[in-house]
C-alpha cells in the first residue's frame, strides 16, 4: 500500500515524499521575466516546507506567449543565471524543482510588435484579439519549447513539466471549443493533439531519455464542445506511448463559470476535496504512467486515501502552500490537522500588487 511520506522514483528523479507543489503563477518576476529576490524567497520557504516536488509557475517559453505581468520567464539565455540561483537555493535546502513550459496562446498579453495568437481567429465585437497561428508559427513555437528545456536543464532544474491545461496554448489546440482549424492540426482528437506531441518530441529530443518530462492536462475542460473525460483518457494513452514520465491532472479553464481550476469555497467538507475523482478513477483504469493529482486536496486524511487506494500516485497543492509553505513539513511532524486554506482565492487577487501572491486571510492575522 502506498504512502504519502514514501520515497519514489520518477525517471531516475528520487522524491522524499508524495507531495508536489503544482504550479502557480506568482508574479514574482522582472518585467521581462528574470527571477528577482522575492521569487527566490518563495522557493526557499517551499523547499523548506519539504515539498517532495516544487514545479514552477508557468515559464512562458517565447515574449508572446506570456500570460501575465511579472510571469517567470524561460525565452532567452540571458535568463539562465536567475533560474540557476532559484535552482540552486532549491536544491540546497534539499528539494527537487521542475521548470513548468508554457505558451499563453490566444491568453497572451501580447505587444504592439506581436499580438496574441492560437489555434484559432478570436473576434469580439468585431475587433480581432488573437490571430490563427500558421503552420510556421506552430514550429516557431515548438522551437520555443525545446530552447526553453534546453535552458532548464542548463539552469539546474530536476525535470521539465509541460503546461497543456487550463485553456493555454496546448489546451487550446487539444479542445474542440477553441480549436476550429480544417488542417491536420484541427478536426479529430488525433489532429488536435498534434501540436502537444511535437513539443513533447522536441523537448525529449533536447533533454534525453534518462531526464524526467511530465505534463499536465486537463481531466475535462468543464465547456460545452470541450474536451472531454474520455478524450483526455485518449490523450494520456498516446503520451504514455510516447514515453511521457508522468501526467499532473487537473481541470477547467477561465470560461469554465464555478469549475475554473481553482474553486472558490470548497473548503468546508472533506467530500468537496478531489475535483476531479471521476476522472481520476477513469485514468487508473487506463494508463500505468505515474498520475500527479491536483484539486481540492487540505485534509491529510483524504490525500491518505487517494494514494493508498490507488486513486492517485502523487498529490499536488497549490493555494494551500500559499498559506502554509511549511505544511508538508507540518504533516510529517505529527500535526495532521487541515490546511488553513479557506479555498476564497484572495491570494489570486494580490497577482497585480507590488507584494505579489500571498494569502490575503493570513496576513491580516498577522497584522
Amino acid at each position: 500500500m502506498a504512502d504519502l511520506f514514501e520515497a519514489t522514483v520518477l525517471n531516475g528523479m528520487q522524491l522524499k515524499n508524495r507531495f508536489v507543489r503544482s504550479a502557480t503563477y506568482e508574479a514574482m518576476a522582472d518585467l521581462d521575466g528574470t527571477v528577482q529576490e522575492p521569487l527566490l524567497k518563495c522557493m526557499e520557504n517551499l523547499s523548506r516546507g519539504e515539498v517532495g516536488l516544487i514545479i514552477s509557475g508557468h515559464t512562458h517559453v517565447a515574449r508572446r506567449g506570456q500570460a501575465g505581468p511579472r510571469q517567470m520567464g524561460i525565452y532567452d539565455d540571458t535568463m539562465i543565471a536567475g533560474l540557476k540561483k532559484l535552482t540552486s537555493i532549491v536544491h540546497d535546502n534539499g528539494g527537487l524543482i521542475a521548470a513548468q513550459l508554457a505558451h499563453a496562446g490566444l491568453k497572451g498579453i501580447g505587444s504592439d510588435e506581436n499580438a496574441a495568437f492560437g489555434p484559432s481567429e478570436v473576434t469580439e465585437e468585431g475587433v480581432i484579439k488573437s490571430t490563427a497561428m500558421s503552420t510556421e508559427d506552430i514550429k516557431t513555437t515548438t522551437r520555443a519549447f525545446g530552447d526553453a528545456a534546453d535552458r532548464a536543464v542548463r539552469a539546474g532544474f530536476d525535470a521539465i513539466q509541460i503546461h497543456a491545461a487550463h485553456g493555454y496554448l496546448l489546451s487550446q489546440f487539444l479542445s474542440p471549443y477553441y480549436n476550429k482549424r480544417t488542417d491536420s492540426y484541427g478536426g479529430n482528437l488525433e489532429n488536435r493533439s498534434r501540436f502537444l506531441l511535437e513539443v513533447y518530441r522536441e523537448i525529449r529530443q533536447r533533454v534525453g531519455n534518462a531526464y524526467p518530462v511530465m505534463v499536465k492536462i486537463n481531466s475535462e475542460d468543464f465547456l460545452e464542445g470541450g474536451l472531454t473525460i474520455a478524450e483526455m483518457v485518449k490523450v494520456a494513452r498516446i503520451l504514455e506511448t510516447e514515453g511521457m514520465d508522468a501526467i499532473e491532472m487537473s481541470g477547467g479553464t477561465f470560461e469554465s463559470g464555478r469549475r475554473i481550476p481553482s474553486r472558490v469555497g470548497t473548503s468546508k467538507s472533506e467530500e468537496r476535496e478531489v475535483y476531479y475523482r471521476e476522472a481520476a478513477e477513469y485514468f487508473k483504469e487506463e494508463i500505468k504512467i505515474p498520475l500527479i493529482l491536483v484539486g481540492g486536496f487540505l485534509s491529510y486524511d483524504v490525500a491518505k486515501e487517494a494514494v493508498a487506494s490507488g486513486l492517485t500516485d502523487y498529490v499536488a497543492l497549490s493555494r494551500s502552500l500559499i498559506r502554509e509553505p511549511n505544511l508538508i513539513r507540518r504533516w510529517a511532524g505529527g500535526d495532521r490537522a487541515k490546511a488553513t486554506c479557506i479555498s476564497c482565492n484572495k491570494c489570486f487577487s494580490t497577482l497585480s500588487t507590488k507584494e505579489a501572491l500571498h494569502c490575503v486571510v493570513e496576513k491580516k492575522n498577522q497584522e
